[in-house]
């Protein structure tokens, strides 16, 4: 791809759908340009080998209006059993359309209608089996839910009551920033040891402390020393004889690998109703995403690990419950991650404006960067690759 062809690149964003116990299983695409701008991305990539093993639930506006060419065109790039298509309520009655929609079901397609009039009744017309709920504006009647099989999909959930009120209705999958609104609570004595455990945890890692320093505050918190050993045991690494000690554990990932797992299993402690924390893979596909922005900017290895670093400890503030500032006047932080922290400042605050800008970054974030839209689209599926990997084996 030529350098005008990539700053013409469309801008791809990717927002992950959870269910009720907060696990990842599926990838929203949000998509400018629809149809087009998906064709533009599924071509520089294997989209589906780095979101496996997850559904891909992509925008299709009117299957026989502008993306009726571009859809003959997509269809070959897509895996029928992975794929579900969020199809607008408007078209539903249109027959052309339902005659699509049958094909796509007998080929193994997936699909949600979505917006004003999605019913049991238009659903019908598409064979839907699920519906889209928007939490952000007028919810639908509990009936409306009821008579089809699901799992129903809400979106643009704000926080911790939207998330009830969709649950109360019986929608399953989950999409929104409520995971960046709600901060762990504690009783207030647990919180203050938990808070400094955390602290002198981080800390020592900030400074690349030696492994009995690393011991001391781990031995002090049995979850993370129990999820760091299930970690090191896992699928994922393949080690034949069981590990049974941090020093194990150091020998065989290597420190700068267990120095990164560490950091993000600060996230991997369950919530006090025993789901996974949702913060753990957003951390993690910040962390990944500025790694591999850094890496694609031709950045060293100690670079890359400022940038892992500093996506990691973004989401500190909501983890903990505290102010940024607080947080970093008890850590030993390099200067530049810090000032990214704390003012988003310099070439690793630009990066990390851009990792949490949203799923559809606007072209400025980009620009301070110095990131063009498809090193900004490969950047982001390592980073779901990755974030993939984490929520799999922590």
């Amino acid at each position: 791809m030529s350098t005008s062809e990539s700053n013409l690149f469309p801008l791809v964003g990717l927002q992950a759908v959870a269910n009720a116990h907060n696990e990842w299983v599926a990838v929203s695409f949000h998509v400018p340009q629809q149809t087009g701008a998906l064709l533009a991305a599924l071509a520089v990539a294997d989209v589906y080998a780095h979101l496996a093993p997850l559904d891909c639930i992509i925008p299709v506006s009117d299957p026989h209006g502008a993306d009726e060419a571009l859809l003959s065109q997509l269809l070959p790039h897509l895996v029928p059993q992975r794929t579900i298509f969020r199809l607008p309520a408007a078209v539903a009655a249109n027959k052309q359309v339902q005659k699509t929609c049958l094909q796509w079901r007998e080929a193994g397609y997936r699909i949600v209608l979505d917006g004003p009039g999605a019913g049991p009744v238009t659903a019908a017309y598409v064979d839907a089996r699920a519906l889209g709920i928007d939490a952000a504006g007028e919810l639908p009647g509990l009936h409306q839910l009821m008579s089809l099989p699901g799992p129903h999909l809400a979106y643009n959930i704000a926080d911790a009551d939207s998330l009830a009120a969709v649950t109360a209705l019986g929608a399953s999958w989950f999409a929104g920033d409520y995971a960046l609104r709600s901060a762990r609570r504690h009783s207030e004595a647990e919180e203050g040891t938990s808070r400094r455990r955390l602290l002198a945890l981080l800390g020592l890692l900030a400074r690349d402390a030696d492994v009995q320093e690393l011991e001391v505050p781990l031995k002090q918190d049995p979850a993370l020393a129990y999820h760091l050993l299930k970690l090191v045991n896992s699928a994922a690494f393949g080690f034949t004889a069981p590990i049974t000690s941090f020093n194990q554990a150091i020998t065989l990932l290597g420190r700068r690998q267990l120095q990164r797992w560490l950091q993000l299993l600060l996230y991997a402690r369950q919530q006090d109703d025993g789901k996974i924390n949702p913060l753990l893979p957003l951390a993690a596909v910040r962390a990944a995403q500025m790694e591999s922005l850094c890496q694609l900017r031709g950045g060293d290895r100690a670079a890359q690990d400022l940038a892992f670093m500093t996506g990691v400890f973004s989401l500190l503030d909501t983890l903990l419950g505290m102010d940024m500032p607080d947080i970093i006047a008890t850590l030993n932080l390099d200067l530049a991650v810090s000032g990214a922290l704390l003012d988003r400042s310099g070439e690793l605050g630009a990066m990390l404006a851009l990792a949490e800008s949203g799923t559809t970054p606007p072209a400025a974030s980009l620009a301070r960067a110095g990131i063009d839209g498809e090193t900004y689209w490969r950047s982001l599926l390592q980073a779901y690759q990755w974030a993939i990997t984490v929520s799999r084996n922590i």
